[in-house]
């Protein structure tokens, strides 16, 4: 089956539009989510998780995947106390976009930007595959490209969502077909009540260029994130 090609925007990020990657040690996503942002057209500047502030003209803050401080007590939990989280949580209070993708997300969720936690797989092991994904809703990340089915890569060992009971979470994703992780209602991705903030354990970044990827899905979710960051930069 080929896989659903996301369409162009209707409305194309802003040429050059200023987003910052955090990078924390263990981080192993950080050079690829910068790649696939300047692909893309933004300008990206690198944060230092020792940074207190975030560089003049920064409009929108991802989040990348891999091994924050090597995950040694529980993913996300340690980088939550990182000097930089601090500008990156008012930044995120204040309305400015903030993506979080795979550590990322569990990140945010150790934070409380994003209500739940991410808990172990439910078969105990490590997944790396390639999924299909469908938005429900995508708050202010939206974009034609995320209609339909999308194809991207993950690879976790602790992605099963669990929604926090007194803050029910708004669906961003769910796995489409079958569930890779156990994680609860098949959801692959969530949002804040705002809408400008935004978790999933797939991996877009990693769905760009096509020579190097299962295709160009993951682009969509890029551009949704680049076009809120320069709407909220204008605001």
């Amino acid at each position: 089956m080929v896989p659903h090609q996301p369409q162009p925007s209707s409305r194309a990020p802003e040429p050059g539009v200023c987003v910052g990657v955090v990078v924390f040690p263990g981080s192993n996503d950080d050079r690829d989510l910068m790649g696939a942002l300047e692909l893309l057209g933004a300008r990206v500047e690198p944060i230092w998780h020792k940074d207190t502030r975030l560089p003049d003209g920064v409009r929108g803050v991802g989040i990348p995947g891999g091994f924050s401080y090597g995950d040694y007590l529980r993913c996300g939990a340690m980088a939550r106390f990182s000097p930089v989280m601090a500008a990156v949580v008012a930044h995120a209070r204040a309305g400015g976009p903030t993506l979080g993708i795979c550590n990322g997300f569990q990140i945010l969720c150790e934070s409380g930007l994003l209500p739940g936690a991410l808990v172990r797989n439910r078969d105990l092991r490590f997944v790396c595959d390639e999924v299909k994904v469908r938005a429900e809703e995508t708050g202010q990340f939206r974009d034609p490209g995320t209609a339909g089915v999308m194809l991207l890569p993950i690879k976790h060992g602790e992605g099963a969502y669990v929604p926090d009971p007194a803050r029910p979470p708004r669906v961003a994703f769910r796995y489409s077909e079958a569930n890779p992780n156990g994680t609860t209602d098949g959801i692959a991705g969530v949002l804040n009540e705002a809408g400008n903030v935004l978790g999933l354990m797939p991996h877009p970044e990693h769905a760009v260029d096509p020579k190097l990827s299962c295709g160009t899905d993951g682009a969509a979710i890029l551009r949704g994130f680049l076009g809120a960051a320069a709407r909220w930069g204008k605001a």
